[in-house]
């Protein structure tokens, strides 16, 4: 009966270690997507808020990692009125009719100092794929392995014109850097 016992506990012990992945609550107020892009050959830039995310993250196994983030293109700024109503209007994020923009990840994989996510992006009804890269951070002061507050940023970039997004051609480039900055509260029980 011991080496029963003993066996069952050398079995179960490294399933422990697979802990359910845990599922985060967005800090809303204090995330947002950051985004440039070319405007007369000079930088621009502008900010997004994100209207939701379901993000669950395995720190054994990042594979059963997901993202869903949902943006809010109608709160979407730049610092110029006349380049924030643009992006509003109908040739370029035609917020009326597309009042979301959604990234829902397919796969996702641990690499030095981070993790990199693929997934499906659909703006303007239009759904392309999307690789983005991504870094967590604890707060400063926390301790090793305490994952209940973190901040995950996510970088990549997206080609306006395969969305349809393709307005003010000649003044805009079509090349968006997108710079996502997500801080997450760990959901218990």
């Amino acid at each position: 009966m011991k080496h029963l016992v003993f066996l069952l506990i050398v079995i179960c012990a490294p399933l422990a270690a697979l802990a359910d992945p845990a599922r985060y609550r967005l800090d809303q107020a204090n995330s947002q997507v950051e985004f440039t892009y070319k405007i007369s050959g000079q930088d621009s830039s502008g900010t997004m808020p994100i209207a939701q995310a379901d993000l669950v993250l395995d720190f054994d196994q990042a594979a059963r990692s997901s993202a869903l983030v949902v943006l809010n293109p109608k709160g979407v700024k730049t610092g110029l009125v006349l380049a924030t109503q643009a992006l509003k209007s109908a040739e370029v994020l035609h917020t009326e009719r597309h009042p979301q923009i959604r990234f829902e990840s397919r796969k996702i994989w641990a690499t030095a100092g981070g993790a990199t996510m693929i997934g499906d992006v659909t703006i303007r009804g239009v759904t392309q794929p999307l690789t983005l890269a991504a870094k967590i951070y604890r707060p400063q002061g926390s301790a090793a392995g305490d994952h209940s507050r973190l901040s995950v940023v996510l970088t990549g970039q997206v080609d306006r014109r395969a969305f349809g997004a393709d307005g003010y051609g000649d003044l805009v480039g079509p090349l968006v850097d997108l710079r996502i900055t997500a801080r997450l509260t760990r959901v218990t029980g």
